[in-house]
Formats: structure tokens, sequence, C-alpha cells
């Protein structure tokens, strides 16, 4: 398989952003990461994506802002989407100067996807956060966070953070985009009520409408209207001349990185030529989504953003 994909027809319309992950092992050095990135870009995908751990399985995991601070030296424009960043883990407020400090280098790139975590609950008790609490704090930390990137003044005496007579400027201009992941009903709610869009990930096409649905609904019932959706899918994805290779690829990448067999991921991880990965991605543009976030595996780097360029070409022409 080259680098060079046949060209296919549309298999759906609409505006759609398309952003590609770093790779599951990192880079290793700056020059690799630079010509990532900067090929990225040059085929015309839209954001660079990176998730965020603090100590995962053992110790794994990248911080999700300190990345995308590192990403934007390395090109001038390039979209950064941090999907998902654990904020339960943090305190809001130091969080909120992270976002604006990057916002005032980096203005108009930054879109920030939470996420309540639980997969690992060490991770959580590491800093000292009962997993059980994850989504009422959650919820705390973002009616903190988000006044403050709004420019506001804020006293806040909650059940996990005490915010006396705090600001943090400048706020962010344009405002950075926040979204909310999770494939729970409580995320789409959370969704609705906080943020700008449902980021979902491992669901059918069916489920992703009925959680659109639901976010929106849940913003309706308290009053928010005329929100500016942007809704997305985050999923991997083995490029391959077949789906058999694509999945031969694909697998031992996802074994490794989760430690759990493909056979929990496969149903959800669409593999083979770009054609029939847009294919398998298009329902879920036809739901709602407006932003694909993708994670490719292929057999090297130039070849993986190849694919998702054509990708990204099929789904939008």
């Amino acid at each position: 398989m080259g680098s060079i994909w046949a060209k296919e027809e549309s298999v759906t319309n609409g505006r759609v952003r398309v952003g590609v992950s770093i790779p599951p092992a990192g880079f290793v050095s700056r020059d690799e990461a630079e010509a990532y990135v900067n090929e990225a870009a040059d085929k015309g995908l839209d954001h660079m994506i990176t998730s965020d751990h603090v100590s995962f399985r053992g110790g794994q995991g990248r911080d999700g802002l300190t990345t995308m601070a590192w990403l934007a030296g390395l090109h001038p424009t390039i979209g950064l989407y941090v999907g998902a960043y654990l904020l339960a883990l943090r305190h809001p407020v130091a969080v909120a100067r992270q976002i604006a400090t990057l916002a005032e280098d980096a203005p108009g790139r930054l879109t920030f996807g939470i996420g309540v975590g639980g997969e690992d609950r060490h991770e959580m008790e590491s800093v000292g956060v009962d997993p059980a609490t994850r989504g009422r704090r959650t919820d705390e930390a973002l009616d903190v966070l988000l006044p403050l990137l709004e420019g506001k003044t804020i006293n806040h005496e909650g059940d996990f953070f005490q915010v006396p007579d705090t600001s943090v400027r400048p706020a962010p201009d344009p405002p950075v985009v926040v979204t909310v992941g999770g494939r729970s009903d409580a995320a789409t709610t959370r969704a609705g009520i906080r943020g700008q869009g449902w980021l979902a990930s491992w669901c059918s096409p069916d489920r992703f409408a009925r959680g659109v649905s639901h976010t929106e609904e849940s913003a309706v019932a308290v009053g928010r209207t005329g929100v500016e959706w942007r809704h997305g899918y985050q999923v991997w994805v083995g490029l391959g001349d077949t789906p058999e290779k694509g999945a031969g690829i694909l697998a031992p990448a996802m074994e490794s990185f989760y430690g759990a067999p493909f056979s929990v991921f496969e149903k959800y991880s669409p593999v083979g030529t770009p054609s029939e990965i847009a294919t398998w991605l298009a329902p879920f543009l036809d739901a709602g989504a407006v932003d694909l976030n993708l994670a490719p595996v292929a057999s090297n780097p130039s070849e993986a953003i190849a694919g998702l360029a054509e990708v990204k070409r099929i789904l939008t022409h």
C-alpha cells in the first residue's frame, strides 16, 4: 500500500473537521514530531489530538495541555484538540490559567474536551480523588472553569473547591470550545448543560444520534439556546489494502495500548482502505458529528496521514 490513495466518490455531504492523534508510542525526536505535524497540516487535516492521563495503568500517559503547548510550537496554524482531559484530577483555577496561556499564544486553535475517566481507578486515588465522586467533581470543576474562561470573577463555595474572588485574565479570544466526552447519559447531560458538544467513542451511529439528541434536549431543559454545537466522534482506525490487513496492523497496537484483546474493540474500530473507513464513519456525520478525531495505525506515519487525508476528502466532497 503506497501513500497515494485511489480517489472515490463522496459518501456524505456537509462540513466536517478531521483530526489526527499523535502516534500511540509518541515520538522518538523533535524532528520526527515536527515532520508528522507539518505533514498533517500540509495534507489538509484540521487538528492534532492527544489524550490525557496523570498515572495510567502503572504510570503511563501524557499531560494533554502540556502536549498541546508543545505541538502548537511545531506548526503556526494547525488546530489542537485535547480529548479527553481528566479535569476532576486537577484544580480548575490552575487549569483555567493553563488554557488561557495556551489560548493567548495560539489563539483560536484549542478545543478542550473533558472526560471523567475511571478506566483506572488507581489513577484517581493517586491524586487523592475518590473515583466515586468523579462525575460530581467534574461538574463542579466545570462550574468554576467555564466562567473563568469567560473573564468573569467568581466566588465559589462547593463540595470540592473553594474559590474566593478569583479571575483569570486575559480571557481567551476567541473563546475556547469545551466539549464533554463519555458514553453514559450522565455524560450527554453534562455536555448539554455545560459544554458545546458531546465527544463520543465506542458506540454505534444509532447510539450516537440518541446521545446528540439527549445532549441538545438537556441544553434546552436548562434554558440554553443558540449553542453552536461541535459534536464529535473519536476512534482508532486501521489502514490497509483490505480490512484484514488493516485489522492486522491495528490489533497489536490497540492491545499494547489498552492491555486488552482486540476483540473488545473490534466492533467499533473501522479498518481497510480510506474509502471503506469513510463509509463506516459517514453515518456518524449524518447523526450530527462535525469533528472526527481519528487515531490511525498504518505501515508508517506518512501512510497514516495520507490515509486520513483521503478519508476527509471522501467525506467532504
